[in-house]
C-alpha cells in the first residue's frame, strides 16, 4: 500500500500515456496497490476534463490487457482531471490542490510522471517548481538521461535545482519486468548458482535485445540519439549491472544501487574497435530522416567489468531495429570441461557450451541447457534443457506489467529499479571514447540479425540468437 497519491501526468494525451500509463494506473487503482489515487493530466492538447476522460476510456479499451467493469470505470473516471499546459502553472497548482482535497486523511503525496520528449523534460520540471508542487513529490523521468557525459552532468545539475536526488526516479521499463527482477532471486536465493556465478565457471555473457519495429514516427528523436544512446546506456547496461553485481547487504534499495554503481565504476571505457554499428537498408527513406544520415539503428559491442569476479569475461550486447525477431535475452555461457573422456562421435561439444537463459519478454521464461545421455546402447549425448515459464504457474495473474511495477515502486519510494545520477554519469563517462570516435555504420538488410561484422566481434563464440531450439510451448 502507498500513501494517497496525486499523479500529475505530463504528456497525458501522448502515445506512451495511452498505451501503458493510463491502463496501468487503472490497474493499480483496481488492485488496491495504490491506496487512493487522483490523476491530473496535462499536455499540449487543449482538452477539457470530459474530453480527457473520453481519451482515457478509449486508451483502456484499446490497450489494457485486463478486464474492466462499468463500476470500475466510473470510479476511476471520477478521479481524472485535466489542465492544458497553456493554462500555466497556477491552473495546474489549483487542479492538484482540488485533487488533494478529495484524498482521505492528511498524509498524501504527489507523483509527477514526465511522459514527454527529452527536450521538454526540463520545461516540465521548471513548471512544477513554478507551481510550487515540489513538496511531498517524486518525479519520474523517461530516458534518455542526456546524450553524452557533459549533457548528463548538466541535466542532473538542473534537475537538482528543483528536486533532491532522492525525489528523482529515472525509469527503465526493462528492469520493471518480472524476469529482470528474477535474476536477483535466481542468483542470491539459490546456493546452487551463486558459487558458480564467477569467471572460473562462466566464459561469456550475452545480452541481446533485437527489435522488429522501425522508427514508428520517432525520426526527430531517433536521429539525435541512435541505438547506442537510446538502448545501450539506458537499458542494456542496467540489465548488465543486475547480472554482474556483487551480493548486496540487503534488498534495501540503497544497498542494491550501491552494488550496481560498483559495476559501472568497474567497467572499462568502451573501445571503438569493440563496437559494430549498423543501419538497416531503407532507413534513409523513413519520413524525417536525412538522406545522408549516419545514425545507427543497430549496435553490438563487447565490454568488460574489471573486477575480481569478472576479470577477462566478455559481455556482448546487441540491439537494433528492423531485425529478424523481437526478443530480450540474457544468456550465460558456462565454460566447457577442460578435457573430455567421451569417445569421438559421442556428441560432446557439438552443440556448444551449457547455457542459462533468461527471457525478459512479458512471458517470463528461464532455461538451463546441458548434455545428457541418449537412451540405448553406446554413449551418445544430446543437448537437453530444463525450462520454467511464469505462465505455467498459478502466479501468472499476479504479474505487474513493467510500467505498473515502476509507478507502484515510485509511489512507495522504492528506488531499487531506478538509476541514480552517479550511475548514469559514469555510464556516459565510459561511453565518451566511443561517442568521440565512432566506428563506421555498416548496412544490414531488414529482417536479418545485423551486419556481418558481428561474427568477428564475438569470435571465437557465437551469438545465442537465433535459437536453434525453440522454447517449449505450454501444453495445457
Amino acid at each position: 500500500m502507498t500513501a494517497p497519491t496525486t499523479v500529475v501526468l505530463f504528456g497525458a494525451s501522448g502515445d506512451l500515456a495511452k498505451r501503458k500509463l493510463i491502463p496501468g494506473l487503472l490497474h493499480l487503482f483496481q488492485s488496491g496497490l495504490v491506496d487512493d489515487l487522483r490523476v491530473v493530466g496535462t499536455s499540449l492538447d487543449d482538452l477539457n476534463p470530459d474530453a480527457f476522460r473520453d481519451l482515457a476510456l478509449v486508451a483502456i479499451r484499446e490497450h489494457s490487457t485486463r478486464e474492466m467493469s462499468d463500476p470500475d470505470w466510473h470510479e476511476f473516471a471520477k478521479r481524472l482531471d485535466y489542465v492544458p499546459l497553456s493554462a500555466g502553472p497556477i491552473m495546474l497548482k489549483e487542479a492538484v490542490h482540488r485533487a488533494e482535497e478529495e484524498l482521505p486523511g492528511t498524509v498524501d503525496q504527489r507523483l509527477h510522471y514526465l511522459s514527454v520528449p527529452p527536450k521538454a523534460a526540463l520545461a516540465a520540471v521548471r513548471m512544477i517548481g513554478e507551481a510550487d508542487l515540489v513538496a511531498r513529490s517524486r518525479v519520474v523521468m523517461e530516458k534518455p538521461f542526456g546524450t553524452d557525459y557533459a549533457s548528463a552532468v548538466a541535466l542532473n545539475a538542473q534537475l537538482h535545482d528543483v528536486f533532491e536526488e532522492d525525489q528523482i526516479f529515472r525509469i527503465d521499463h526493462f528492469l520493471g519486468k518480472e524476469p529482470a527482477q528474477n535474476i536477483l532471486a535466481f542468483r542470491f536465493a539459490n546456493g546452487l548458482f551463486e558459487p558458480i556465478w564467477h569467471r572460473n565457471n562462466i566464459s561469456h555473457i550475452e545480452i541481446d535485445v533485437p527489435e522488429t519495429l522501425g522508427l514508428t514516427q520517432r525520426a526527430d528523436f531517433y536521429e539525435n540519439t541512435g541505438a547506442y544512446r537510446d538502448m545501450v546506456v539506458t537499458h542494456l547496461f542496467q540489465i548488465m549491472a543486475f547480472t554482474a553485481m556483487e551480493p548486496p547487504t540487503s534488498l534495501e534499495p540503497g544497498a542494491i544501487s550501491r552494488e550496481k554503481n560498483k559495476v559501472f565504476r568497474s567497467m572499462q571505457p568502451i573501445r571503438t574497435s569493440d563496437v559494430v554499428r549498423g543501419q538497416y537498408t531503407g532507413y534513409h527513406d523513413e519520413p524525417g530522416v536525412a538522406g545522408d544520415s549516419d545514425t545507427e539503428t543497430f549496435v553490438a559491442l563487447k565490454c568488460f567489468v574489471d573486477n575480481w569476479r569478472w576479470a577477462g569475461v566478455p559481455f556482448y550486447l546487441r540491439t537494433g531495429k528492423r531485425m529478424a525477431e523481437g526478443a530480450r535475452i540474457i544468456s550465460i555461457a558456462f565454460r566447457e570441461p577442460p578435457q573430455s573422456m567421451f569417445p569421438p562421435g559421442s556428441g560432446v561439444g557439438d552443440n556448444g557450451p551449457d547455457h542459462l537463459t533468461f527471457d525478459l519478454a512479458d512471458k517470463s521464461k528461464m532455461s538451463l541447457s546441458f548434455y545428457g545421455k541418449r537412451p540405448g546402447p553406446g554413449f551418445r549425448l544430446d543437448k537437453l534443457s530444463m525450462q520454467f515459464s511464469m505462465h505455467e504457474t498459478s502466479w501468472a495473474g499476479a504479474v505487474l506489467e513493467a510500467y505498473e511495477r515502476l509507478i507502484y515502486d515510485a509511489a512507495r519510494g522504492d528506488r531499487t529499479l531506478f538509476t541514480s545520477a552517479t550511475g548514469i554519469e559514469r555510464l556516459w563517462e565510459i561511453s565518451q571514447p566511443l561517442l568521440d570516435d565512432p566506428p563506421p555504420v555498416r548496412p544490414y538488410g531488414q529482417g536479418t540479425w545485423g551486419p556481418n561484422q558481428i561474427h568477428q566481434l564475438i569470435a571465437p563464440y557465437t551469438w545465442r540468437l537465433p535459437f536453434e531450439r525453440q522454447w517449449r510451448e505450454r501444453k495445457f
